[in-house]
């Protein structure tokens, strides 16, 4: 994939450039919002310190969050969900390993 499919989004006052398909901008774009907001939410709550923890604990709450979906009736198939899961939380730590900044926290 060329550079014009990085995406640069910010997560805790930190940028990180992801190489993504177009049609997953928007996608990757929103995940990367509700990321930083529940890691906001965590490190604003003053009970985990550090940046890895932090994203550590939002993974799981956010993991937590789709599991408890899928066990509603409503709720869409497990194995997308999961896939989708896996996905972000595999973005996730190839980003805080790619930082040199995060390892220092």
């Amino acid at each position: 994939m060329s550079s014009s499919n990085s995406v640069t989004v910010q997560i805790l006052d930190k940028e990180y450039s992801i190489i993504c398909p177009p049609e997953e901008r928007n996608n990757l774009v929103g995940a990367a919002r509700y990321l930083d907001g529940k890691m906001r939410e965590i490190r604003s709550s003053g009970k985990v310190i550090g940046a890895d923890r932090i994203a550590v604990m939002a993974a799981l709450n956010i993991t937590h969050e789709l599991l408890h979906r899928q066990e509603r009736p409503e709720a869409s198939s497990g194995g997308t969900t999961r896939e989708q899961v896996r996905d972000l939380l595999e973005r996730v730590d190839q980003a805080l390993s790619d930082d040199p900044v995060s390892k220092t926290d």
